[in-house]
């Protein structure tokens, strides 16, 4: 009888063991993976820069390779295509648990008019209309749907001093469709960049 009580310790204890060894191999599983698709979205896909200036924080950011040949083929169809962005910025060093600070999206439109043979361009700014205009170009339209410079995501009075900061943004399109504008078939793509804020 004293053997066996003995014994049912030790079944217990290893039970706990495997459980903690599977458990710490999942959450290691799960971190390669979100890393694996921040770093290749950051390497090869959003290019993000933050700058604090005259009291706000403005984002410059841009999508490189953002017009496939299967979303230029979609534009030339006269499908209305956006692209949305939103922009989030945190307060750590970019983990589950950092706080938002606060966040905007903006979304840039292009629609083909075929009776024209002009593009038809906008930017909304968390829904509101910030600007609006024609083109002829391609180049411009490029630009227009993947570049963005100075976009304001909050005033500095929010940041504290030395304080550890990042600014991520997620791009989507829409409407979404069979065709994907990323290389791996995702509807969405995440760039993030970090700084401290120094008044």
């Amino acid at each position: 009888m004293k053997g066996r009580i003995q014994m049912q310790p030790r079944k217990h204890e290893g039970t706990k063991k495997s459980y903690r060894i599977s458990f710490s191999c999942f959450r290691l599983l799960v971190i390669a993976v979100l890393l694996g698709v921040v770093v290749r979205a950051d390497g090869q896909d959003l290019s993000v820069t933050p700058l604090a200036r005259d009291g706000q924080v403005l984002v410059s950011f841009e999508l490189n390779e953002g017009l496939t040949q299967e979303v230029r083929d979609a534009i030339q169809s006269g499908l209305p295509t956006s692209f949305s962005y939103e922009l989030e910025l945190r307060r750590g060093t970019a983990t589950w648990f950092d706080r938002t600070i606060a966040g905007v999206t903006i979304t840039a439109t292009v629609r083909f008019d075929n009776l024209t043979r002009r593009y038809q361009m906008s930017r909304t700014l968390d829904g509101r209309v910030e600007d609006a205009r024609p083109t002829e170009d391609q180049d411009a339209v490029r630009r227009w749907m993947t570049r963005f410079e100075h976009v304001p995501v909050s005033t500095t009075s929010a940041l504290e001093a030395n304080g550890e900061y990042y600014i991520r943004v997620r791009a989507r399109t829409q409407p979404r469709s069979t065709w994907s504008i990323w290389p791996w078939g995702r509807d969405w793509v995440l760039g993030r960049a970090l700084f401290t804020f120094i008044p």
